[in-house]
């Protein structure tokens, strides 16, 4: 690449300093900010002050700003600049600085907020602790490579605001009307996201599309109480009946889902992609036999990476009727419910999934009983341009870096706050992260590989200078 003169004086810098990054971490993981517990608010208060003055030192406009809930952070770069489609380019770089809560504490090695570089099982080196890779780490693997280029070159490739919030882990609830409020001041030319993962310990990945989301709770009521089911069974109908029947008929024998119009504006991932995706050699034995398991359970015409990450799925979470306590009671129960979870593509409208599945039960409603429905969350499904130039540019800098060509791959899961980035600021996001499918995220023990750490700040850097670089 055409900046590795330029650059090869930052990466040096981050190797010298990367002690001092780690402990710079290690601060921050110190810090109990968990956003779910009201007791932590003060925690949640600190690390975002703890933040703000870190980023400050770099030369950063900083300010913690309030919001309904937590605090939030942003910092500017160049703090007369504003908005994107400048001579440099503009980001916007996105993080979380709360964390989960750590129950179960009894399963944790260690105290959870004490972070220690130790050794994996298999050889390994990471960094355990509450927020060790979800999201401190991560984004203090930005953090630091901003730190590096002011170190060496006295600036930073691009214009960069810092938007952190702290309210990630709760559903950022009180952020989307933050974003409202301030939009002229986030205005850039694209988002960065540093919450994803990589392929592989060694492979570096960018997540190109996010599942949509849509959750919903359905109740069928049939008799107006419990009954008997020796004086009325085989006479009254069956609610848990009722509603098993419809749910086992979402699914076909091939894995295809029923509801009519489920796969409207579905497309086909591109050619090219698809042949990388097969070249990863995702198998049943690697993906599915670590949890128990070893047959796919999707669609049987799609590869089991498709079934994972690019096509739309639905789920039955949990349900509920009838008696289930200790011993047995003969009862045809008076309703029954279930929790239904689609995962969507680009070209489905959560709105439309929604009212479809309805239509599907209601349709299949026989005489004397009813639905109602209970709408929970929801989100549209987000996918890059194939063809975005900043999309090029940091894949080409994860490819120097690691070694490996960075793989494009699409995410089973959803963050929406990428969607409120395209909704509300009019911005596409790329998610670049360095996390790994055992980071152990919401779950004790969790951890971050040093090499991500390491790794991750170094890619960074590269991916700074190929931004500045990239034609616009």
């Amino acid at each position: 690449m055409s900046n590795a003169p330029q650059v090869q004086p930052v990466l040096d810098r981050i190797d010298a300093d990367f002690d001092n990054s780690l402990q710079r971490l290690f601060a921050l993981l110190r810090i109990k900010s968990i956003s779910a517990d009201p007791a932590f608010a003060g925690d949640c208060k600190l690390a975002a002050d703890h933040l703000a003055k870190d980023i400050a030192t770099l030369g950063f406009e900083t300010e913690v700003r309030p919001t309904a809930g937590h605090p939030a952070i942003i910092a500017k770069s160049n703090g007369k600049r504003n908005g994107g489609g400048g001579v440099r380019p503009h980001v916007l770089f996105y993080g979380h600085y709360d964390v989960q809560p750590v129950d179960p504490l009894n399963l944790w090695h260690r105290p959870p907020f004490e972070p220690v570089v130790t050794d994996h099982a298999d050889g390994r080196k990471i960094i355990v602790a509450r927020g060790a890779e979800d999201d401190k780490g991560q984004l203090m693997t930005f953090v630091e490579a901003c730190r590096a280029w002011k170190s060496v070159t006295g600036s930073l490739p691009v214009d960069i605001t810092i938007v952190i919030e702290g309210e990630e882990e709760i559903g950022s609830k009180n952020f989307v009307p933050f974003l409202k409020k301030n939009k002229d001041e986030l205005k850039a030319d694209f988002a960065l996201v540093c919450d994803t993962g990589m392929w592989d310990p060694n492979t570096p990945a960018i997540t190109t599309s996010l599942r949509g989301l849509v959750y919903e709770e359905v109740r069928i009521k049939a008799a107006n109480r419990d009954l008997h089911s020796g004086v009325f069974g085989g006479g009254a109908q069956n609610p848990i009946r009722v509603l098993t029947r419809i749910l086992g008929g979402l699914f076909d024998d091939n894995g295809h889902i029923t509801i009519p119009g489920f796969y409207d504006g579905v497309k086909d991932l591109p050619p090219d992609v698809l042949a990388q995706w097969k070249k990863l050699n995702l198998t049943p034995e690697s993906f599915l036999k670590p949890i128990g398991l070893s047959i796919p359970a999707g669609e049987k015409d799609r590869l089991l990476i498709e079934q994972i990450s690019s096509r739309p799925t639905c789920d039955v979470n949990g349900i509920i009727g009838g008696y289930t306590g200790e011993g047995s009671k003969t009862v045809i129960p008076a309703e029954a419910s279930a929790k239904v979870s689609f995962r969507l593509v680009e070209g489905q409208d959560p709105a439309k999934i929604r009212k479809a599945f309805r239509d599907y039960v209601t349709a299949r409603l026989p005489g004397d009983c009813k639905a109602e429905f209970g709408d929970h969350s929801s989100a549209p499904a987000i996918a890059l341009d194939w063809n975005m130039k900043p999309l090029a540019a940091a894949r080409r800098a994860l490819t120097e870096e690691w070694g490996k060509e960075a793989i494009l791959m699409g995410s089973g899961a959803s963050i929406p706050i990428v969607a409120d980035f395209k909704r509300t600021l009019g911005l596409d996001t790329v998610l670049v992260g360095f996390g790994l499918d055992d980071d152990n995220i919401h779950s004790p023990n969790e951890k971050y590989d040093l090499k991500s750490f390491h790794k991750g700040i170094r890619s960074w850097a590269r991916i700074l200078a190929a931004f500045a670089e990239a034609p616009r």
